[in-house]
């Protein structure tokens, strides 16, 4: 079992190396089996290992691999070991399976494209990297896979470098995700010059020995690793490279930026969870951070026109629901809605995609419309997908991963009625503008036309997100409709269970009450958005409307706080002494090889003078000496 589980991120990054050392030298039918065969098989053996250790569950709790010694020096040991539990099993199985049908959905989307081998080998670098950084027995190693998945997002946020923007975009998400990453690493630091250690397991139980809660260092050390998390999961305030990461293909947004990179930062809560709870206000800010993110991404949400831009928010708001459960205590119910989100939003992404490719690279919605009879297999997945992000009662899976966040953000002992309000107010955008976007784009008069039917590589992947994005959700049902806690029991041995205060309300009453909102936000949208679309004119020309567009101006902000002090310092920097030394010393370089190249003018007799010349001069150093 050990090999199986080592060979599980292996295959893709030997995937990744083939296709890399290959180049264009492969056929491009090889290229693409490679790409997505070795997700397969990872995937594969993923399920394998996943049915062996549940069945041993009753007596071994975390499998650990060591496969070498990676760093040794002093008092600093860092292995290559993996450590497979409950909480690393499911983001496993969310990165092996989701990613291997978007593998799939890419051999036909980036069929034509002339960077087809290329595309595949930076997917096949991500998913080895996200494997690493879930598997890892050690935080050093798990930076090392959390750095890895922040190249991929560089390489394949602008893969299409061609164009400027492209690479702009690209850019600001590595530079916007590196402070975070730069706070992360100062609180591994922390840990190890505490602790002696960089294993996961150790330093939590040592951390729990040790440290007081609310104590000074265990806050700081908190507050530095939820800062990495901001800037991977796109939370406020380091939440504005994920929009402009839709640069990417739509197979990019669907695997990085919506079913795996963007919720690494929830992965790392929940594995140092012990240090969250060591750290109150820390955790209370993860809760306060995930429900004002939610607010303002459902916001932006709601005034986008290019399709994939309103997906990007909402996955900024979906895992703001996410934070929040964190923050709250609810440690399952962030993972279990991380499982359902990477169903239902890799499925609009993709949907998505067909839909911009056939219609030619069109993104605004407003050019699209009456798409529900040309691509009805299209219109059925996407309504699943909308369905589940906008948590339709009691048939999608969304209902009962949000409706639980929404009750423990209330009913936990460390929840409240404010941050139960920020959840309700953010379902009721999340249904208003995923219906905003079904009605404009499959509704009405079309004003784009097909260009072609997409094939079954695209379709078959959607349809399978589709049927999870639906049932997916009944792995964990509440006490009040089937009492179902497959999920929860199966992360119970990795994660605390959540703190239950007795605040004298049923659980039914704030079920009745979310599917109440849901409907009501379907409704506004189908009256605003399709019955009389001209009531959302004059919203969408005022300038409340410009402000939420733009991202309530973060953008602007941060250009006028950081981007433009810090050019302005590099202008007047061009001139330092620095710079007069290294130019005067290139320009003796070039000096002398202008001299250099006079002497090579291709006439003999220059040459036999030359020759002559030097014997000359060296005959006499040697007489005189």
């Amino acid at each position: 079992m050990e090999i199986l589980i080592s060979l599980i991120p292996a295959i893709p990054l030997l995937g990744f190396l083939f296709l890399s050392l290959a180049g264009g030298r492969v056929p491009r039918k090889l290229a693409g089996f490679v790409g997505a065969g070795t997700v397969g098989i990872s995937m594969i053996l993923t399920f394998i290992v996943a049915f062996v250790f549940i069945g041993s569950l009753h007596h071994i709790k975390v499998w650990n691999v060591v496969l070498w010694e990676w760093i040794g020096a002093a008092d600093m040991h860092a292995n290559i070991a993996f450590s497979l539990d409950s909480l690393s099993l499911i983001f496993m199985f969310v990165i092996t399976f989701v990613g291997f049908l978007i593998h799939v959905y890419s051999l036909e989307f980036m069929a034509k494209d002339e960077g087809f081998t290329r595309f595949f080998a930076y997917m096949n670098l991500f998913v080895g990297s996200m494997l690493i950084l879930v598997m890892s027995d050690n935080l050093l190693l798990m930076y090392l896979g959390w750095e890895g998945v922040g190249l991929c997002s560089y390489l394949l946020i602008g893969f299409w470098y061609k164009d400027p923007a492209n690479g702009r975009a690209a850019r600001k998400a590595f530079i916007v995700t590196r402070v975070g990453d730069t706070a992360m690493i100062f609180g591994i630091f922390i840990l190890f010059l505490n602790f002696h250690t960089l294993n996961t397991q150790e330093l939590m139980y040592d951390a729990s020995m040790n440290w007081v809660m609310g104590a000074p260092i265990a806050t700081l050390t908190a507050a530095l690793l939820l800062g990495g998390a901001l800037g991977k999961s796109a939370q406020l305030p380091l939440q504005t490279w994920l929009p402009d990461a839709m640069a990417g293909p739509s197979p990019v947004s669907a695997l990085i930026h919506a079913a795996t990179m963007v919720t690494a930062g929830v992965y790392l809560i929940a594995r140092t969870n012990v240090l969250f709870m060591l750290a109150p206000a820390v955790r209370s800010a993860v809760a306060v951070i995930g429900a004002l993110t939610l607010l303002l991404a459902g916001f932006s949400a709601l005034t986008q026109h290019d399709l994939k831009r309103i997906l990007a928010y909402s996955t900024i708001s979906q895992i703001g629901y996410m934070f929040l459960a964190l923050g709250v205590g609810a440690w399952s119910a962030a993972v279990f809605h991380f499982m359902v989100h990477a169903f239902f939003k890799a499925l609009l992404f993709l949907g998505a995609g067909i839909i911009i490719l056939v219609l030619n690279q069109e993104h605004n919605i407003f050019r699209m419309g009456g798409l529900r009879k040309k691509m009805p297999a299209v219109f059925i997945t996407f309504l699943a997908g909308s369905a589940s992000l906008s948590a339709l009662p009691l048939v999608t899976a969304g209902f009962y991963s949000k409706d639980q966040i929404l009750w423990y953000a209330f009913s936990s002992d460390y929840g409240s009625v404010l941050l139960w309000v920020a959840g309700i107010v953010g379902a009721l955008l999340t249904a208003l503008y995923s219906f905003r976007m079904i009605f404009i784009t499959f509704y009405g008069e079309a004003k784009t036309e097909p260009s072609f039917k997409p094939g079954k590589l695209m379709l078959v992947p959607v349809s399978i997100l589709a049927i999870l994005s639906v049932i997916g959700g009944f792995v964990e049902l509440p006490d009040s409709l089937g009492n179902v806690h497959l999920f929860s029991d199966l992360l119970s041995n990795t994660l605390p269970p959540v703190v239950l205060a007795n605040k004298g309300i049923p659980e039914y009453f704030f079920q009745i009450l979310s599917a109440v909102i849901v409907l009501a936000g379907i409704y506004l949208a189908y009256i605003v958005y399709l019955k009389k679309p001209e009531a959302s004119e004059s919203f969408r020309k005022s300038g409340l409307h410009a402000f939420f567009e733009e991202g309530w101006g973060f953008d602007a902000l941060y250009d006028t706080l950081f981007v433009r002090p810090v050019v302005w310092l590099s202008e007047i920097d061009k001139k330092d002494f620095t710079d007069i030394f290294n130019k005067g010393l290139a320009g003796i370089a070039l000096l002398f090889n202008t001299l250099l190249v006079k002497t090579q003018n291709g006439k003999l007799r220059w040459y036999l003078m030359s020759l002559a010349i030097g014997i000359t001069l060296i005959l006499t150093y040697m007489l005189t000496r």
